[in-house]
């Protein structure tokens, strides 16, 4: 019924504009501050100079991680170290996560590198003056951390939700021009529409999934909480009650004994007894595959530290496993710098769909003309921040 139709169109239009109103400025930001995000290795890299581990012959053992760990808190006192992590961009480095307690907030850890072959100290950086450190910090919280965490994935919500129903009102706007159509002869507000809605039905696909992948991403903190709730409680239900030991067994033999558990595995990190990801008893080895996909999934395996004796492993549940996959592919992480490039690339084109929302909106506002009249002659054309 033509009526109906109509209506269902006004409405899909109302719900596209208040929530493209809404969402523009944050998504803005997002995409702004993501763009060097893709590139944050090469321009921590140009920005900031660090210390090379030695080079040594291929097939050179690693370092017993003991001595790594001892020499890293030699350079650190009155710190305890979080976790142990293998640096994935760069294999000859090891990482010491250390904070002034256990229970420290480990967003404000100091990372120690060491050499993963010598053992040797390279270098402690202070990454929170960095460009690339402020940047992340804008992306994922405003600096406000979980409430600004979850308010940045309600604007990805938003985001998505703008986009479905750009979707739906796009073909009936677009019915009387060609697909891609540029009115060159019409008034600025027109050619200005014509690039906002093809760049925006073009980009369709991929800014819904880096939109639904940015708002799981902002749920991070939550599913760790979830899990520990509730996997990890299971995992460790009879240690509950257990001090943390005051002379921990042998890192080295611990990730050893969870290599022998999960075999075809490479250790990711180590969480130690009492940190976030683990229990007051135990190391936490978390493994990754081999495979594009698989290296980014996680399984841990939990070692007594006391005993040193595997007590469990087991996959992370499929919560955690989509927060693994969405982290990289919201940054372009899992192709190499030909996906990088394409990733920076979609992102511009974003940012243009988003600055000439805003244009057209402002210019509606300015001229009191409604879309109709703006672009009469011609199709209804509906934007993000036109529509009535």
């Amino acid at each position: 019924m033509p009526g109906r139709s109509t209506r269902s169109l006004r409405v899909w239009g109302l719900v596209h504009k208040w929530t493209s109103l809404i969402c523009t400025l944050f998504m803005l930001l997002l995409c702004v501050t993501g763009l060097p995000l893709i590139f944050h290795e090469q321009i921590d890299a140009l920005l900031h100079s660090e210390v090379n581990p030695a080079e040594v012959p291929a097939g050179t053992p690693a370092a017993n991680l003991d001595v790594v760990l001892a020499n890293a808190l030699a350079k650190v006192p009155g710190q305890v170290p979080h976790f142990l992590i293998w640096d994935r961009d760069d294999p000859s480095a090891l990482l010491v996560s250390v904070g002034p307690s256990i229970d420290a907030n480990p967003v404000d850890n100091r990372i120690v590198r060491m050499d993963t072959h010598t053992g040797a100290f390279l270098d402690a950086p202070d990454v929170t003056g960095r460009f690339t450190y402020i940047m992340l910090r804008l992306h994922t919280d405003m600096f406000a951390g979980l409430p600004g965490k979850l308010f940045l994935g309600l604007m990805g919500i938003l985001f998505c939700v703008a986009i479905v129903s750009g979707i739906v009102v796009y073909a009936p706007s677009m019915r009387k021009l060609e697909f891609g159509a540029y009115r060159r002869q019409r008034p600025r507000v027109v050619r200005w529409l014509d690039i906002h809605n093809l760049a925006g039905i073009l980009l369709v696909m991929w800014t819904l999934v880096v939109g639904f992948t940015g708002v799981i991403n902002t749920w991070a903190d939550l599913v760790v909480k979830f899990w520990q709730a509730d996997q990890l409680a299971e995992m460790t239900a009879q240690y509950r009650d257990r001090k943390p030991p005051e002379q921990p067994s042998s890192l080295q033999a611990a990730v050893e004994t969870a290599r022998r558990a999960v075999p075809g595995m490479t250790p990711s990190f180590v969480a130690f007894p009492g940190s976030l990801f683990s229990s007051k008893s135990h190391y936490a080895v978390f493994l990754h595959g081999d495979t594009p996909l698989t290296s980014r999934l996680l399984r841990p395996a939990l070692i007594d530290a006391e005993t040193g004796q595997l007590t469990d492993s087991r996959d992370m549940p499929w919560y955690v496993s989509a927060l693994l996959i969405s982290q990289p592919l919201h940054f372009g992480d899992y192709g190499g710098m030909p996906l990088k490039i394409l990733w920076a690339l979609l992102d511009v084109l974003t940012i243009m769909v988003l600055v000439t929302g805003i244009y057209l909106w402002l210019r509606r506002r300015r001229s009191g003309l409604s879309v109709d009249r703006a672009i009469a002659g011609g199709s209804a054309a509906t934007s993000p921040l036109l529509s009535r």
